[in-house]
C-alpha cells in the first residue's frame, strides 16, 4: 500500500510537471517571443539598410575608379615602354649616352639623363599606387559585402527559427483562447485635421490600423513598427529609413512635454517605434500576430521622442 501510494504521488507529480501552461502563462511566453522577434526583425532591418548602403558605395567606387583606369592604362603603357627601352639599351645604355660625343658638356647630359630617371620612376610609382589603391579598395568593399551578406543570411536564419517558436505559442494560445491572432478591425472613429506634412502622416497612419503585422513589410498590406512609420511619413514626402534605431537618430529630440501629432515615440531601448496622433495616443503596428492599433502612449516607458526633419 505504501509503495502504491508513492507511485501515485509520483505519478501526480510528473502529471503536474507536463500540465499545460495557464492563460497567464502563455500571454506571458507569447509576448517574450514577439519582443524577441521584433528584435530580431529590427536588426535584419539595420542590416538590409548596410546592405543598400555598401551596394550605393560599390557603384559609386566603379564609377569613381573610371578615371583611374584610363590612367592605369596610360601609367601602364608608360611603364611598358620604360622597361621596353631599357631591354634595348641594355645595362650601358646610360654610359653609352654619356661617351658618345652627343652636343652639349657633360653635367648637361648628365642632368638630362637624371630627368628621365626621375620621371620614368615617377611614372612607375603612380602605376604602382594607383593600381594598389585600387586592388585594396574593391578587396576591402568586397569583404565587406560578403561579411553583410553573411550577416543577413543568419538573421533570417534566426527569424525562421523564433517564427518557428511562436507557431507554437499561437498554436496553445488558440487553445486556450479559440484564435491565434487577435482581430481589432478597422478604424472607424474621426481622423483628426492636422496641417501640413505631420497631418498627412497621421492620416495614413489612420487608415493602416487593422491591418496585420508583417515582418519587415513597410505597407500597403501589412507593417513592422518602423515600416508604418516610415511609410507614413513617405506619403507626407519625407524618407525614414526602415529601422527603429535609425529612426531614433534621424529625428530630432524632444521632450514629453513637445509632442505633436506626427512626432514619433520610441520604447525599449529603440526597438520599438510607433507615431503619435494626439490625446495621449499613437499608432503602432504592435507585434505578430496583433494588428495596427490605435491605442495609449503608455504602453509602456518610452525611452524618447522624436521629431521628423
Amino acid at each position: 500500500m505504501v509503495a502504491l501510494t508513492a507511485f501515485a504521488i509520483t505519478l501526480s507529480g510528473a502529471t503536474a510537471a507536463h500540465a499545460a501552461p495557464s492563460a497567464a502563462e502563455l500571454k506571458k511566453k507569447i509576448k517574450a517571443a514577439e519582443e524577441k522577434l521584433e528584435d530580431v526583425t529590427e536588426s535584419y532591418n539595420k542590416m538590409r539598410l548596410d546592405v543598400k548602403a555598401t551596394k550605393a558605395e560599390v557603384k559609386q567606387l566603379e564609377e569613381s575608379l573610371k578615371p583611374t583606369q584610363i590612367a592605369l592604362a596610360a601609367a601602364s603603357a608608360k611603364v611598358e615602354t620604360i622597361a621596353t627601352t631599357t631591354y634595348m639599351q641594355g645595362r650601358t645604355g646610360g654610359v653609352t649616352v654619356l661617351v658618345s660625343g652627343q652636343q652639349g658638356d657633360l653635367l648637361e647630359r648628365l642632368t638630362f639623363i637624371e630627368q628621365i630617371a626621375r620621371e620614368n620612376q615617377q611614372d612607375i610609382d603612380e602605376f604602382t599606387e594607383t593600381t594598389q589603391t585600387f586592388a585594396e579598395r574593391k578587396a576591402a568593399l568586397k569583404t565587406t559585402q560578403a561579411k553583410q551578406s553573411a550577416q543577413v543570411k543568419e538573421l533570417a536564419d534566426r527569424k525562421k527559427k523564433i517564427e518557428s517558436d511562436l507557431e507554437k505559442l499561437y498554436d496553445m494560445r488558440e487553445t486556450a483562447y479559440g484564435s491565434a491572432t487577435e482581430d481589432t478591425g478597422s478604424y472607424t472613429g474621426k481622423v483628426p485635421n492636422i496641417a501640413g506634412s505631420a497631418g498627412k502622416a497621421v492620416s495614413y497612419a489612420f487608415g493602416a490600423i487593422g491591418k496585420p503585422y508583417g515582418f519587415g513589410d513597410d505597407g500597403p498590406s501589412s507593417y513592422d513598427c518602423s515600416g508604418l512609420t516610415s511609410a507614413a511619413w513617405a506619403s507626407a514626402g519625407k524618407s525614414l529609413p526602415h529601422n527603429a534605431a535609425a529612426q531614433y537618430r534621424a529625428t530630432v529630440r524632444i521632450s514629453k512635454s513637445e509632442l505633436k501629432p506626427g512626432d514619433l515615440i520610441f520604447y525599449r531601448s529603440n526597438a520599438h517605434v510607433a507615431i503619435y496622433v494626439g490625446g495621449g495616443k499613437i499608432i503602432d503596428a504592435p507585434s505578430a500576430g496583433r494588428d495596427v492599433l490605435h491605442r495609449s502612449m503608455n504602453i509602456m516607458t518610452p525611452n524618447g521622442y522624436g521629431r521628423v526633419k
